[in-house]
């Protein structure tokens, strides 16, 4: 099985009826995409109370990949507002506790910072935070083009596979160190994820000019790009049960479309969709 979203549901404007408030957004989004990639979770871990909504206002289908929160990826500034590590790790896990209940829990996705290479502390680092997830099924995505450097891509890959992780495949500008090749290698047989983030090189090299936010992900595909990965998604598919694909190029609100456009083209009809609202002013 194939499903395809995008990450958060709040800046997608091509999706919402107008007059849609940010509380009723997912539901909406819920009509479109039978998953979202849950961005809330990186800056803060979720209050059950914000949890519950979401499980409520999406279908029995519907499915969420929680980003790893910023401190236990090494994104955060300053100290952590935990006592240890090993706190952060408790409270986090025990956010992910309505989803599991709910039977919505695809993954949770650690997205590691273009400054984490691939060394020995940083390795077993990854082996630590695999064994404080226990059996939640966790993704793994890199930034730093070392792990994946012609002469260690084999033992990143194998490690993923050993270790349990599910690859996160990016599509993504090449632009140095701070990006990663799109490596066509599921390293679990359930389930594999793939990421959009368009193919911005000058946004994604300049990020800090003006908000980055509004230069690194403006970028949106092209069909015969696109076309390139239904071949690459069909053949994951083969090795892998369930594909996930996210897109994330939204700085130009393009990932909706796109991740549409993506579902039109693979012929997928998704059952099991939140009613769509109808908008007769529009």
């Amino acid at each position: 099985m194939i499903y395809i979203g995008v990450t958060g549901w709040g800046d997608h404007d091509s999706l919402y009826t107008a007059g849609t408030t940010p509380s009723d957004k997912l539901k909406e989004y819920a009509g479109h995409f039978p998953i979202v990639e849950v961005d809330a979770s990186f800056y803060a871990i979720q209050p059950k109370r914000n949890v519950e909504k979401w499980l409520r206002d999406t279908p029995e289908s519907f499915q969420f990949i929680v980003k790893a929160y910023q401190g236990m990826t090494g994104h955060q500034r300053g100290e952590i507002p935990f006592e240890s590590k090993e706190d952060m790790f408790d409270a986090f896990r025990l956010s992910l506790e309505p989803y599991q209940q709910a039977n919505k829990l695809a993954m949770v996705l650690f997205q590691f910072p273009p400054w984490y290479d691939c060394k020995r502390e940083n390795v077993d680092y990854l082996r630590w935070c695999k064994q404080q997830m226990g059996e939640i099924p966790v993704a793994l995505e890199f930034r730093h083009q070392s792990w994946f450097s012609p002469q260690l891509k084999k033992q990143t890959l194998q490690f993923m596979e050993q270790e349990g992780w599910i690859h996160s495949i990016c599509d993504e500008p090449q632009a140095g160190q701070g990006s990663i090749p799109t490596v066509l290698h599921p390293t679990d047989k359930l389930k594999t994820l793939v990421r959009f983030h368009g193919r911005n090189v000058h946004g994604w090299t300049k990020p800090k000019q003006g908000n980055w936010r509004d230069v690194r992900y403006l970028y949106k595909y092209n069909k015969e790009e696109l076309e390139e990965w239904i071949h690459h998604v069909q053949k994951l598919n083969q090795s892998s049960e369930t594909i996930y694909v996210l897109f994330n190029n939204n700085s130009g609100g393009d990932a909706a479309d796109n991740a549409k456009q993506f579902i039109d083209m693979l012929g997928i009809e998704y059952r099991g969709l939140a009613p769509r609202q109808l908008d007769f002013f529009s």
